[in-house]
């Protein structure tokens, strides 16, 4: 089962959780894109110094992206150095960005909805998403319109606040246990971007504008050449993808993926995605150099053992603020307490 929840699972999860918070869908946990969604795309953009570069026929986006033109008529293709100089670039900034997650919370909405084409809001809920060393916590705010109790919310600062004690203790077994989980999954992820060069075949087709942003579009399709050494690289091979990275910091401002043949784990016995599976999200700026998701958008069915489920979520990430690491976020958090300061879900 572990192997079937690492598919949608980010290594910055709630690894020391208050109680079962996280995003199901009969099992399968299909949230933050910085699981198997950001990888792909990682993966992809670290390919462009792998291969050549092609031009096809610009292809014509979905209104909903906000680009306000294509640009690739005006745009000539980078060359081979530029693009080695480019990944190099897009490799760092990406392994930045990951690092400094770890010191950051936000608000975090998820809405899940029913299929078909009356869709209807099964759930709605806002978390403050915080860091605790070894993970997230997620802090209930509201969920379906109504706020969270003051005493329950209180009590859920208090397991933030013991969770960032024992973050330094670095003795005490438990927060060693939890360390070495968390850096394995750190180390896992790190390696996927780094050795994941030849796992797209890429083409650059052009420059659009989108959300104000010159950004390079390119189209990744699975390498039949290549060959995967985990679960999460055979999954990456399931996948066709098209990146949005903004020209002049080199950070990816929108991606979107499709399943283009079926995922199982644990050979299909103990579940499988399904093909026509679609994921997409955003990133913006939320400090200088700094970018981090804004937006993800989930639609997909699957089967977990015989039972088969339906997922159509998405998330908003906003109020992204530095608390630091343990040592300084536990300050914060006491502060909250002493003062009995609640925060909201609007911005």
């Amino acid at each position: 089962m572990a192997a079937w929840n690492t598919l949608g699972r980010g290594y910055n999860r709630a690894v020391t959780k208050i109680k079962p918070q996280e995003s199901e869908a009969q099992g399968f946990h299909v949230h933050r894109g910085s699981g198997i969604l950001t990888l792909i795309f990682s993966a992809g953009m670290t390919a462009w110094a792998a291969a050549p570069v092609l031009l096809p026929q610009p292809s014509q986006s979905d209104p909903e992206f906000k680009i306000s033109g294509p640009q690739a008529g005006n745009a000539q293709p980078p060359s081979p150095a530029e693009m080695k100089t480019r990944t190099d670039e897009l490799i760092a900034n990406q392994h930045s960005d990951d690092q400094l997650v770890e010191q950051y919370e936000h608000v975090e909405r998820e809405i899940d909805r029913s299929g078909g084409t009356e869709q209807k809001v099964l759930q709605d809920r806002t978390f403050r998403v915080v860091p605790t060393g070894t993970g997230t916590l997620r802090i209930l705010l509201r969920e379906n319109g109504k706020n969270a109790d003051p005493a329950d919310y209180r009590k859920q600062l208090q397991a933030w606040q013991d969770v960032l004690e024992l973050a330094l203790k670095p003795d005490d077994p438990r927060e060693q246990s939890a360390y070495t989980k968390f850096e394995k999954k750190k180390r896992d992820r790190a390696e996927m971007v780094d050795s994941a060069r030849e796992a797209f075949l890429q083409k650059w087709i052009g420059r659009e504008t989108l959300y104000g942003h010159d950004c390079d579009v390119i189209q990744l399709d699975p390498n039949p050449n290549y060959h995967p050494h985990s679960l999460m690289q055979e999954a990456v091979t399931h996948f066709t993808a098209k990146a949005w990275v903004d020209h002049g910091s080199n950070q990816l401002v929108h991606g979107e993926a499709r399943v283009i043949r079926d995922i199982s784990v644990g050979g299909g016995i103990l579940g499988k995605l399904y093909r026509g599976g679609v994921f997409s999200f955003d990133q913006a700026p939320v400090a200088p150099g700094v970018w981090f998701p804004v937006r993800y958008q989930y639609d997909f069915t699957g089967r977990k053992f015989l039972f088969t489920f339906e997922v159509h979520q998405v998330v908003q990430s906003n109020q992204y603020r530095r608390v630091g690491p343990p040592r300084e976020a536990l300050a914060t958090v006491q502060n909250e307490i002493a003062s009995g300061k609640i925060v909201t879900a609007d911005p």
